[in-house]
């Protein structure tokens, strides 16, 4: 298990949800946290959390949508910091409804968001992990990254684009024999009040995850540099069920309940 001490980690959207839970627990093992989201009052309350336990966590407003912005934020956290050794691109929305009933611009949100930003901070902090011979991006995606479903096309897509992102770039790395590591990420719902409303027909099998759990899961899988992480267990079967006939593919989603699972969502407010 490799070492975080006195590494630079950089966390979007890390001032709430399993963000700032990932920040903290970073910070904890001694990383140099650095956190970027859009709300000034909830980064400065995790900062805050943080230099109260005597942890090393800064913060800046940066909208990860925006290519500009977030090079320019970059460039000012390498002046100020130094070269980013951990990326975890943690920043994400979700809609939660069915297509039709999406206006146009929450489906460019959920994009630029969920998957556009992904290739803003991948290029404004790649080219110094590849000098360097050494780093590590995360992306989370999502199991809803891995099956459709209804009530979340929009989401869904981006989430399948995370996916595929950070797998493309895993080869990248892999062509160029390069030490820099990645790691996606595809979590069940959590409980972090995002997905607020959603049910599981089958809670010992497709539990809503806590918070607290997940974030400590991620952490441990980045300091074991494991390629994947697939939380529960059972999403794997979702990799065997592809090699059935889409019939009877659909037939199980219903029967598991996934296809239901957005009825009653109601989401942040």
């Amino acid at each position: 298990m490799k070492s975080v001490k006195d590494r630079l980690v950089l966390v979007t959207g890390g001032a709430s949800g399993i963000g700032r839970l990932m920040a903290l627990d970073f910070a904890r093992r001694g990383g140099k946290v650095v956190i970027w989201d859009l709300s000034q009052k909830a980064i400065g309350e995790t900062v805050e959390e943080g230099r109260k336990e005597g942890l090393e966590i800064d913060g800046a407003i940066c909208d990860v949508t925006d290519r500009l912005a977030v090079y320019k934020c970059a460039e000012e956290l390498t002046e100020k910091a130094g070269p980013v050794d951990v990326l975890v691109n943690n920043a994400g929305i979700v809609n939660g409804k069915t297509l039709l009933d999406t206006a146009d611009e929450k489906i460019r949100k959920i994009m630029d968001v969920n998957s556009l930003s992904l290739f803003w901070t991948a290029k404004a902090f790649l080219p110094s992990m590849l000098e360097r011979d050494t780093g590590h991006i995360v992306t989370v995606s999502s199991a809803a990254g891995l099956v459709g479903i209804s009530g979340l096309a929009d989401y869904c897509a981006s989430k399948f684009a995370a996916f595929g992102f950070n797998e493309a770039v895993r080869m990248e790395m892999r062509r160029l024999r390069s030490k820099v590591r990645t790691t996606v990420v595809c979590p069940f719902f959590i409980n972090t009040g995002m997905f607020d409303g959603v049910k599981t027909r089958f809670p010992l099998l497709l539990p809503i995850l806590k918070p607290s759990y997940a974030a400590s899961k991620i952490v441990k899988a980045v300091l074991k540099n494991r390629k994947s992480l697939i939380m529960p267990a059972f999403v794997y079967c979702i990799f065997l069920l592809r090699i059935l006939p889409v019939s009877v593919f659909d037939f199980i989603a219903d029967f598991m309940g996934v296809n239901h699972s957005m009825d009653s969502f109601t989401g942040r407010n």
